[in-house]
């Protein structure tokens, strides 16, 4: 879907409902992804925003300036690219009313089916809005931006960060960001009590794994984090002060190899990017774990029941077994 929600947002541009950016113009776009094709006639100086690591990766190859998060004010304009995190899509265009320049424009696109049309609504209660357009299966709409803060200021309170067990800071639109994951509880819960040495958490989050280990296993003399997030990377750095934890990088496991090597991995690696699932992912994670970890050390990871990793365990490291399951998930350990 992103992909044609991209058409969807460039599409008033095109239909000429709203004029071409002009050369010169600096454009704040917050959420870009990758595929973006940009209309022949578009000049102005775009300035993207991507903090999911591949797909930062992905723009920046494609030529495009890009940022993890926004730096910068009195932009011209503003694209919002909303997804299926509502709370996520409020912050955005929060964030776009804050730094454009008053009575710039703001253009927001999503797809029908990932809620667009309830956004829509709910910014023209708060700003109302100079016009809108459906095509490709979703809808764009458009603003200008107010001179005053209060619509940007009521969507930031309608979305403010969480406090997950009244100690783990998190935002809007972060992996679970309201509630500890159950598969990440079961795998907590049975980490081996004997590790030791240098640690690492992959697919770390908001940082509960980590913490976890932290405060489990003593005989870690560090632990660091592997985070494809770069919001939830930086919740985790906040969330694991005081701990053993030294390390925070913002890594895309499947593409940029780990340099360092640890005694012990844990994770719950992410099993889709869309909404199906793509067990190759977790394997992909499984392999990249492998090479992470020294000869004999271990990785303790977590799995939806119906994903076929022990194949995967099996041709990567010398012996597994599963530690524990319950309704929707198992718990391996594997040893390389």
């Amino acid at each position: 879907m992103p992909a044609e929600a991209l058409k969807t947002l460039f599409h008033p541009f095109e239909a000429e409902a709203l004029a071409m950016p002009r050369k010169g113009e600096r454009i704040l776009f917050l959420g870009a992804e990758p595929g973006l094709r940009l209309p022949s006639a578009f000049e102005a100086g775009l300035h993207l925003v991507q903090g999911f690591r591949p797909h930062f990766r992905a723009l920046q190859a494609a030529g495009f300036t890009v940022a993890p998060q926004p730096v910068g004010d009195g932009f011209d304009a503003a694209l919002v690219l909303a997804g299926r995190h509502r709370g996520q899509n409020e912050q955005r265009i929060a964030e776009a009313l804050e730094r454009v320049v008053p009575g710039g424009l703001i253009v927001i696109a999503g797809g029908k089916d990932e809620g667009v049309a309830s956004l829509r609504k709910r910014v023209d209660e708060l700003v109302p809005l100079d016009g809108h357009m459906p095509k490709y299966h979703g809808i764009a709409f458009w603003l200008r931006c107010p001179a005053d803060m209060r619509a940007a200021a009521a969507l930031r309170a309608a979305n403010p960060a969480q406090l997950v067990e009244g100690r783990f800071r998190t935002e809007p639109g972060m992996f679970s960001f309201d509630r500890v994951d159950a598969g990440s509880k079961l795998l907590a819960d049975n980490l081996p009590g004997d590790l030791r040495g240098n640690a690492a958490d992959f697919c770390a989050g908001w940082g509960y794994v980590a913490a976890e280990m932290a405060t489990r296993s003593p005989g870690l003399s560090g632990l660091d984090l592997y985070e494809a997030d770069f919001d939830a990377l930086e919740a985790a750095k906040g969330n694991l002060g005081g701990t053993v934890a030294q390390g925070f990088f913002w890594t895309d496991l499947l593409a940029e190899p780990v340099e360092r090597r640890y005694d012990v991995i844990a994770m719950n690696p992410p099993f889709h990017r869309s909404r199906a699932a793509e067990p190759e992912i977790g394997a992909g994670m499984i392999r990249a774990a492998a090479k992470a970890l020294k000869p004999g050390g271990r990785l303790v990871m977590v799995a939806n029941r119906q994903l076929p990793y022990e194949p995967v365990l099996s041709a990567a490291f010398a012996s597994h077994a599963e530690l524990a399951r319950d309704g929707m998930f198992k718990v391996f350990v594997a040893r390389r």
